[in-house]
């Protein structure tokens, strides 16, 4: 399973497509700046300023040391860094994503504060309590066995460390539609109702701290993603068609569609690592 996810986030070549459209936009390519990547490295819901949002609901202390898993090119971990001084080790199953975030974080600068490691959230080759907060966006609608990544965090947060979430969940129709951006079809996507997730989360030794329903927020910015597909749908356009190909034209209209008809939800949770008793 991880390697059909792994192929999903493969774009060939990611990391040279990248420079090539940003110096074809005239960008100093040695000395960027986060804002001038948002465009392909916030793909989740919300982009930049979900991860905001999230980052404020948890009340993260400035210069923590965080676990972004599943960084894909490492566009929370750099805003992290930039923005509040956070340390931030990222991870991410594809290869490719890993070279591409590696390479725009040394261009932007921020090497000193984020690095990146290839691997499976499942099995992470951290130490136990190495981090103070795992941010965990838009990842879990890939992992089948949630309870195992879960664990995985719990392991590695130090004690009354928190896991924060910004996650798409399974809504109260379905099937939902496809390609959406973690899936091309449904046999990677994973989607569980916040019930589960929920319950496997407190099983997992978490207490819940606080929680939003982010989909309203989700819903409105997915209209506005949709309105917006014709002008960044080339291959060649700095937008998500650089890292999806053609299925990001088709991604506002069925992302907004799947909000709308409540096949999928997102929310904004945290919770906090319990001491051991």
């Amino acid at each position: 399973m991880e390697e059909q996810v792994s192929a999903h986030y493969n774009s060939e070549d990611l990391k040279d497509k990248i420079f090539k459209a940003l110096e074809n936009l005239g960008r100093d390519i040695t000395s960027l700046t986060p804002k001038e990547l948002a465009p392909i490295d916030q793909l989740h819901t919300g982009g930049a300023w979900a991860t905001r949002a999230v980052l404020e609901l948890a009340g993260i202390e400035p210069g923590s040391r965080i676990l972004d898993a599943g960084c894909g090119i490492g566009g929370s971990s750099r805003l992290m860094a930039d923005e509040s001084g956070h340390r931030v080790t990222g991870i991410d199953l594809s290869d490719e994503f890993i070279r591409a975030a590696r390479a725009l974080t040394e261009s932007t600068l921020l090497s000193d504060r984020v690095e990146f490691r290839q691997g499976s959230i499942l099995d992470m080759p951290f130490e136990d309590q190495s981090f103070d907060a795992v941010l965990c966006q838009h990842v879990l609608m890939n992992i089948e066995d949630k309870p195992a990544a879960l664990t995985e965090f719990h392991r590695v947060l130090r004690p009354g460390g928190k896991l924060i979430l910004h996650e798409v969940v399974k809504g109260q129709s379905g099937p939902a539609a496809y390609p959406v951006p973690w899936a091309s079809g449904p046999e990677i996507s994973h989607l569980e109702s916040s019930e589960n997730t929920g319950q496997w989360i407190r099983e997992a030794g978490f207490a819940p701290a606080s929680e939003i329903d982010g989909t309203p927020k989700a819903l409105q910015w997915w209209l506005k993603a949709k309105a917006a597909a014709k002008k960044n749908a080339a291959p060649g356009t700095f937008g998500p068609a650089l890292i999806f190909g053609e299925n990001a034209s088709r991604f506002g209209v069925n992302m907004s569609a799947n909000l709308e008809t409540d096949c999928i939800r997102v929310i904004e949770a945290v919770f906090e690592k319990e001491p051991v008793k």
